[in-house]
């Protein structure tokens, strides 16, 4: 290999054109980096760059492992690693593991540190350039000033067209994003769950100056259960209440009249014991042959219970273990966001032939982040909104 490969000076020119004006990332990027200086040195140029070491940063976001050699990382954290010890495998590795410790990076270190160290020209190119480098794909995007600062984080189905929108509006968070925004990074997340859930997690940690504060009203109406003196299962609608926990939550009462009309409809529940029907006698949908007739205790308890719970159980994750699978960033690629005990531990991404019902995989592979009444409203509305979603059950694979 080495006897038909060019001589360093006959690359040298290459090597500056695509590493001018970048950041190189390696993993123990000094020795790569030492290597490549002391070789233009001997031809008389003086290389400077800056430099990511993907150890470093394994180390401070994914403490506690056992090696940080690429290899031992890779195996660890479900890297595919092809072609091992030779330049393009080594390269694509680090590719997937820097991608890994991006997502990790909640703080969002690593972006702001490496916009802000950026030539000033960089950091200033019009509007119409920094939209044309934008994908048109899921994800988190991160509209920076020219010191780097985050001034404002938002999440889009299509972030390429999100961000025109931001620099064609007139109102006053467009006007003042217009005037100081430098430059704008994103993160794809493929899954718009993964999207929501990395948002509101992420506005909280770096509250961005035009971000406003998320309202806890944005999610302001809830579905509670009761028993009656009949001992049949109600269910209702009502504003969220502090000294209860909600089965799932809406953000307003239109849309959770709908659904409780729709879990009638699938599971002949009864509009009066769903507080939708306010007669006194029987309810409009018996008067039809529709209900079978629970409002005038024709049909037992324990028969029409049985059906109520089943809404229950679909619509709540309390006390339940499980990971939600939904879309990659890739093809071949998903997204898990791990729920234990019924509280949200964090989300990660996994290439299709890694086995993730294993709880220690689960643990490298997941970022931690914080369970909060925000996450469990985005959550729980998401699975309401997207039957597509996969969910396993890590109590009965476990």
């Amino acid at each position: 290999m080495l006897r038909n490969a060019p001589k360093f000076y006959e690359v040298a020119k290459r090597i500056v054109e695509i590493t001018e004006d970048c950041i190189l990332v390696a993993h123990n990027a000094d020795f790569d980096y030492r290597i490549l200086k002391t070789e233009f040195r001997r031809l008389g140029f003086p290389f400077k760059r800056k430099t990511l070491c993907t150890v470093e940063l394994s180390k401070q976001l994914i403490p506690d492992m056992e090696s940080y050699s690429l290899g031992k990382l890779a195996r660890a954290l479900g890297i595919a690693v092809s072609d091992r010890h030779r330049a393009n495998g080594d390269a694509m590795a680090t590719v997937a593991l820097f991608k890994m410790l991006l997502n990790k990076d909640l703080d969002k270190t690593i972006i702001k540190d490496a916009v802000k160290i950026e030539q000033q020209s960089k950091l200033a190119p019009n509007l119409k350039e920094i939209i044309e480098d934008l994908p048109s794909e899921t994800g988190v995007y991160y509209i920076h000033n020219a010191n780097g600062s985050i001034i404002y984080i938002g999440k889009s189905n299509n972030i390429k067209k999100r961000i025109t929108q931001h620099f064609t509006n007139s109102n006053s968070k467009s006007k003042k994003i217009q005037l100081q925004v430098a430059t704008v990074t994103y993160e794809k997340t493929g899954s718009e769950l993964v999207a929501l859930l990395k948002e509101s997690a992420e506005i909280k940690v770096n509250k961005p100056a035009l971000n406003r504060a998320l309202k806890r009203s944005k999610f302001s109406q809830g579905l509670y259960s009761s028993l009656d003196n009949d001992g049949y299962l109600n269910l209702h609608i009502s504003a969220l209440r502090k000294d209860k926990t909600p089965i799932t939550t809406f953000t307003n009462r239109q849309g959770a009249i709908s659904f409780m009309n729709n879990m009638i409809e699938t599971y002949d529940l009864c509009p009066k014991l769903c507080g939708i029907s306010k007669s006194k006698t029987s309810c409009f949908r018996y008067d039809i042959k529709a209900c079978n007739g629970a409002c005038i205790k024709e049909e037992s308890a324990v028969d029409y219970n049985k059906r109520a719970l089943n809404v229950i159980e679909l619509n709540r994750y309390t006390n339940k273990n499980m990971v939600l699978i939904d879309r990659g960033r890739t093809i071949g690629e998903k997204s898990a966001i791990l729920i234990e005990d019924g509280v949200f531990k964090g989300l990660g991404f996994f290439n299709l032939n890694l086995q993730i019902n294993n709880r220690d995989i689960l643990s490298t592979l997941i970022t931690p982040m914080d369970n909060n009444r925000d996450t469990q409203h985005i959550i729980q509305s998401y699975m309401r909104r997207n039957k597509r979603i996969k969910i396993i059950d890590l109590a009965s694979t476990i």
